[in-house]
């Protein structure tokens, strides 16, 4: 065969668009287009998992549909799931969860920066000090479904959920987060030095043992990094008192789901939240945290800014360099100029949010 007639490779990494239900149709497209600008090398593939499917022909996941992905894509961004006409949310379990337990996505990875003074509630707090990461073991805790409801409907009934903890989920998540400190600096360029395990061990002892000896254990093959703990209700009120004081900071999967929309709030609330769901070396998956909203789904209101740094954050995943730092900067700006939506002091709607980002991604 003549090399030259060869097919070769596509050089394009592959993503997996599933922009879901609500607000997730109007700001995954936003998040598309802004990395279309940055003329990434990236070859994309929508589909249409969802609720409106699941209404239409019954399918929450096609068959061998996490199969799929993992074998050929290289990254996959969801927009949200939930909507009021599905009553069980069933869609919404299978896909969301299903994709994170099923693909092993064990490290949910949540940064939260402050862009603007004016995006924080806090008084006499800048951008400079809201900067750390919340690492969330994904696939473990009280999200197994492990559990059950006895006598129910009656006077008797008793209802147990229970908050399954594996050495092994815990080491690895505990092991990330020590690595991700080693690896990852600020926004102003200075090392990251310090992972905050958070439990509750005073009163969930069975766990929050399991936590706190593999914490110690994993923590002495790193020992340039400072270790801290405290107990979930202490982390909330200082996450409000001091947001400066954090850094990393790895917890179980229930905490890391209340903490990160505390935390969220001092960036400027859910809209600007992005997040991945990884396992190193795997397909991964990222999705802003700000839900379906059905409220506001499909009226041009949603912030398309979580959606966007998401997108970003997946870029960097992937080993672009460039284009996350052009997308994180032209967001940057929109915010200084009020160039948002409403929920972010400016006048903006979705899509001309997004397009003022897309314009601007390049200058």
């Amino acid at each position: 065969m003549n090399p030259e007639n060869e097919v070769k490779p596509s050089t394009k990494k592959r993503i997996a668009v599933i922009p879901g239900d609500g607000i997730g149709k109007e700001v995954i497209p936003q998040a598309v287009g802004v990395m279309r600008a940055t003329g990434a090398a990236l070859e994309f593939t929508e589909f249409d998992w969802g609720a409106d499917r699941y209404l239409r022909d019954g399918t929450t996941v096609p068959p061998d549909g996490f199969t799929m992905l993992a074998r050929d894509f290289d990254a996959i961004l969801v927009g949200a799931f939930g909507d009021p006409r599905v009553k069980t949310n069933i869609h919404a379990k299978e896909i969301l969860l299903g994709m994170r337990f099923q693909m092993d996505l064990y490290a949910n990875v949540r940064p939260v920066r402050l862009l603007d003074a004016g995006l924080c509630p806090l008084k006499n707090v800048e951008p400079k000090d809201v900067d750390f990461v919340v690492l969330r073991e994904n696939t473990e805790g009280v999200y197994t479904d492990a559990g059950g409801v006895f006598k129910q409907g009656t006077p008797d009934e008793i209802a147990m959920q229970e908050d399954l903890n594996t050495r092994k989920g815990v080491e690895r998540i505990i092991h990330y987060a020590f690595e991700y400190c080693r690896a990852h600096r600020k926004l102003d360029g200075s090392p990251r030095s310090k992972v905050l395990m958070c439990d509750k061990s005073n009163a969930m002892t069975h766990a929050g043992g399991l936590w706190q000896r593999v914490f110690k254990e994993v923590s002495a093959g790193f020992s340039e990094i400072t270790t801290q703990h405290m107990y979930v209700d202490a982390l909330c009120l200082q996450m409000v008192r001091d947001p400066r004081q954090f850094d990393v900071v790895v917890t179980n999967n229930m905490f890391g789901d209340i903490i990160t929309d505390l935390a969220a709030a001092l960036q400027g609330g859910l809209g600007m939240a992005a997040s991945g769901n990884i396992h190193p070396g795997r397909t991964s998956m990222f999705e802003p945290v700000h839900g379906s909203a059905p409220p506001i789904a499909g009226k041009n209101l949603a912030n398309p800014f979580g959606a966007i740094l998401t997108a970003a954050m997946m870029l960097r995943h992937l080993k672009f360099t460039r284009e996350p730092d052009q997308i994180e900067a032209a967001v940057l700006e929109a915010v200084r100029l009020n160039k948002t939506t409403q929920d972010a002091n400016g006048t903006l709607g979705t899509r001309e949010a997004g397009q003022w980002v897309a314009e601007h991604v390049m200058i």
